[in-house]
């Protein structure tokens, strides 16, 4: 059942010395990010098929401890991800992979897969998580050996949202699960109201407070705030700064 998880075309085997070079202090800095952020992180390493780091953070955690989680590696996704979404994770490998291998190699670690699926938490309640994936090290000829995984709450409504965003690039690649294929969307553009209105809401600051920060009368916040969720396709504030953040708009 594991493999369904490893691609054969990413096996890794005979890593050189200058492999190794890479990993200078880099368990400092995992350890210092996961200190400054809200979301969970881990490591995947893709020649032992193991996770190498867990953070913390409960969210990713489902009752258990970082160093129980570790251990499990991805048996963690067998006992803990809900079960009809267990094929699309499978589905998700294959296709990220087959992405990677048609990118230039020395390009492959500015692209980043985000997806959405369901984990049962220790209580066996169900809650969508984003997850996004960024390679970190490759080998010598080009395969990803380690990747670091980013995990925090959906704003979606529901599994699936693949998408591959590239440093320095605004277009973002969407899977297509009905068609089987890559489409290309245009990155979501905010107006400069829109993204105060963002600021101040994670502040706190109410409709009034924001109408009385920008001088606008809250009429005003209430038109922005309604284009804004239209163009986010979300239903309340929170929603659009869950998806704000997880999609790098702010």
């Amino acid at each position: 059942m594991m493999n369904r998880f490893f691609s054969s075309k990413n096996k890794i085997e005979n890593l050189s010395e200058i492999d190794f070079c890479q990993l200078s202090d880099y368990h400092e800095v995992l350890h210092a990010f996961a200190r400054t952020t809200y979301t969970s992180v881990y490591v995947i390493d893709y020649e032992k098929q193991a996770f190498e780091y867990v953070s913390e953070n409960p969210l990713f955690l489902c009752g258990h401890s970082a160093e129980e989680v570790k251990e499990m590696g991805y048996a963690f996704y067998f006992k803990y991800v809900a079960e009809e979404d267990l094929d699309l994770l499978a589905k998700i490998n294959s296709i990220g992979f087959d992405y990677f291998e048609g990118t230039p190699l020395e390009e492959r670690t500015r692209y980043t897969i985000s997806y959405d699926f369901h984990l049962k938490s220790d209580k066996r309640k169900k809650i969508l998580v984003h997850h996004k994936l960024t390679p970190v090290f490759l080998t010598e000829s080009g395969k990803l050996w380690k990747a670091i995984c980013v995990v925090s709450l959906s704003a979606e409504k529901g599994s699936g949202n693949i998408k591959i965003t590239k440093q320095g690039l605004n277009d973002t690649f969407v899977f297509d699960l009905l068609d089987n294929r890559w489409k290309t969307v245009k990155k979501i553009n905010l107006s400069d109201r829109e993204r105060e209105i963002l600021q101040l809401s994670i502040r706190g600051f109410t409709i009034n407070e924001i109408a009385v920060e920008t001088f606008v009368s809250p009429e005003t916040i209430k038109f922005h705030r309604k284009k804004l969720f239209s163009k986010l396709k979300v239903t309340n504030i929170s929603e659009a700064i869950f998806y704000a953040a997880n999609n790098r708009l702010l």
